[in-house]
């Protein structure tokens, strides 16, 4: 078994079945917290990780532009749906142990790493209940195709731990909380039960971890003696390749520590 938190990401981001994966990232992220909770030590490492995370060879990945748009008043459409958010899902438990196994060499409290191993862990989580939707749906992950493009983001900011801090929780994971509300009322009105608890879920945790990224970036800025604000704009500039998409969901955003001055400005209405 690894003997460093970095080596253990590694492993995570090593392995390609969507359950086992999560399985061990759970499984990792219980054995951190109760060393922390015994007064063990684990140590951070250093670790090479992969450039892109093992995957299983389904679902096929293609350009956001080649993949099918489905109506979610439809049953297929739903399945799709809950398909595109395991992907999401999936994808976000790799992007958290890369923010542990990428930057092990930038020295970090111990609380940075608290953060994003209970993140890997809630998205571990997010993953299988959704997943768990999909089956008994009769279908499963893998079954359609998905988003090429929802790792670039790592691939962008690989050497700029700021850089992946503003772009990866205080945008993309930002994101989702502006769309998951409509995507509850969907499966609402479908009376999907399991779905709708699996996606509150979702939604509830997602504030956590977008203001992971906040407090982290504004940590990083404050130990270099940075601006918070105008920083944020220039690397989302630099490493996101398209604008902000409103309706922001201000509350929420407010909640995890990013106030309207930072996103408005980067909008397509701006």
């Amino acid at each position: 078994m690894s003997e460093t938190l970095t080596a253990m990401a590694v492993d995570v981001l090593t392995t390609a079945d969507g359950r086992a994966k999560t399985v061990l990232s759970r499984s990792y992220a219980a054995r951190w917290f109760a060393a922390r909770a015994s007064g063990a030590d684990i140590a951070i490492g250093t670790a090479e990780p992969p450039a892109f995370p093992a995957r299983p060879d389904t679902p096929e990945l293609r350009n956001p532009r080649d993949v099918p748009k489905r109506k979610p008043g439809t049953p297929e459409g739903r399945i799709a749906l809950l398909h595109a958010v395991a992907h999401i899902e999936l994808n976000a438990v790799d992007l958290h142990w890369d923010l542990i196994a990428r930057f092990g060499d930038v020295p970090m409290p111990v609380g940075y790493y608290d953060d994003w191993v209970k993140a890997a862990d809630e998205e571990s989580k997010h993953f299988n209940l959704v997943l768990d939707c999909l089956e008994a749906s009769g279908s499963h992950y893998g079954a359609l195709p998905a988003h090429a493009g929802m790792w670039r983001a790592a691939e962008d900011t690989s050497a700029d731990l700021m850089g992946r801090l503003a772009v990866v929780p205080m945008v993309l994971e930002a994101r989702g909380l502006d769309v998951t509300p409509g995507m509850i009322k969907i499966f609402c009105a479908a009376k999907a039960d399991d779905a709708v608890a699996a996606l509150e879920t979702i939604y509830r945790e997602e504030v956590g971890h977008v203001a992971y990224g906040s407090k982290w970036f504004h940590f990083l800025c404050g130990r270099e003696n940075l601006d918070p604000k105008p920083l944020f704009h220039e690397l989302v500039r630099k490493y996101f390749h398209s604008t902000l998409k409103p309706p922001f969901n201000d509350e929420k955003r407010a909640e995890a520590g990013i106030p309207p001055d930072f996103y408005w400005p980067l909008s397509e209405s701006a």
